[in-house]
């Protein structure tokens, strides 16, 4: 089953997204509000990545070995600059939809076989991730014009 594999790919994932909204808001101390939110943002993927233990725990383990290259990599230092951070905001919207995505997998699978504890889990994260990538969206359409027009 398939479905293993993928709880282990959104752990992976989801912990590599916090490390990376970590950087991001370490790298970008001076903007209050990136600073804030993305520190946010990272404790709630490592909540995620937590949650999803007890699952991976009552799961035996994967039969198939996992598909080439099913891995994200993630945000490892913070750019200089209003430029470096539309191109941060534009490389954690990435693997947010990523991560999004993936909770959206597992809801389907969790949905066929009838597990409402990770129905209840995939909603419940499903939604915060949504959220974040709203705020990622309207956070780089305010930086965009000032970044990409007037010169810094």
């Amino acid at each position: 089953m398939h479905l293993v594999t993928y709880l282990h790919f959104l752990h992976a994932t989801e912990e590599t997204l916090s490390a990376g909204y970590r950087t991001v808001s370490d790298g970008h101390f001076a903007d209050g509000d990136v600073h804030w939110t993305t520190a946010r943002f990272a404790r709630q993927c490592t909540a995620h990545a937590r949650a999803l233990t007890p699952v991976l725990d009552r799961c035996a383990p994967a039969e198939e070995p996992a598909p080439e290259r099913l891995h994200a990599q993630g945000v490892t230092s913070a750019r200089n600059g209003p430029a470096g951070l539309l191109r941060d905001l534009q490389d954690l919207y990435q693997l947010t939809n990523l991560v999004d995505i993936t909770w959206t997998l597992i809801r389907q699978a969790a949905s066929a076989a009838r597990d409402r504890d990770l129905i209840h889990l995939t909603q419940q994260y499903g939604e915060e991730t949504t959220a974040q990538l709203d705020w990622l969206r309207m956070r780089m359409k305010a930086a965009a014009p000032q970044t990409l027009i007037v010169a810094t």
